[in-house]
């Protein structure tokens, strides 16, 4: 069993700049849209030809990333975003058609997705990157294309750990606890302070830890 976490934020808030620390050798960061990251990372380069040292991989096509995140042996996969797999599909297909076939088949992809990250080898960490949206009331949540995937999936409700990017006085940190207005959650005891930095490296520490993910098994 694979451990897959949702990691909320708006553009702008720390969500791909917290990859800065973690080790490329050992992560598959998957770019439904091909952009260069924001941070110096000359060891980080997109895969040309299998064997060639690259760990990126640039596709919106759900079924070839789901192979990817099955066959590449890399412990830890971020999908840099998840919206923008959604969204693509629906830019990119012909108008004019079934939009309920259309949109049925994107809620699918993006659940099949989300499923699969949970249901990888063992001891693989799967982080999914996505945007918010909030309601009228005030209630900030995951942002999907449009309501069919909404009301009928709980997209959170797939994930055990939910955390939210926050910028304060130019700090960028995740926030670990539920404000009572978004779906933030995290594992009992995982995290011991509300606000951490967004440093996805130590977060995978810490899940590493937390899960006893790389201990010897005890007889």
């Amino acid at each position: 069993m694979s451990y897959a976490t949702l990691i909320l934020g708006n553009p702008g808030t720390g969500k791909t700049a917290s990859l800065r620390n973690l080790d490329p050798k050992k992560t598959l960061l998957i770019q439904p849209i091909r952009k260069p990251l924001p941070f110096r990372s000359k060891n980080w380069r997109e895969i040309k030809a299998k064997g060639d040292g690259g760990n990126i991989v640039v596709s919106a096509d759900p079924a070839y990333i789901i192979n990817c995140m099955v066959k590449w042996p890399h412990e830890i996969i971020v999908i840099d975003d998840w919206n923008y797999i959604l969204t693509r599909k629906y830019m990119e297909s012909p108008s004019g058609g079934n939009q309920f076939d259309l949109f049925k088949q994107i809620g699918q992809d993006g659940y099949n997705i989300i499923r699969a990250a949970t249901e990888l080898d063992a001891n693989k960490r799967v982080y999914v990157f996505a945007h918010t949206q909030t309601d009228d009331m005030g209630n900030v949540q995951v942002k999907t294309l449009g309501r069919l995937l909404s009301e009928k999936i709980c997209v959170e409700g797939m994930f055990t750990t939910v955390l939210r990017t926050k910028v304060t006085d130019n700090r960028y940190r995740f926030t670990t606890r539920n404000s009572g207005n978004d779906t933030v959650k995290t594992p009992l005891g995982m995290f011991e302070q509300a606000e951490i930095e967004n440093d996805l490296a130590e977060i995978d520490r810490i899940a590493c830890e937390y899960w006893g993910i790389g201990e010897p098994e005890e007889e």
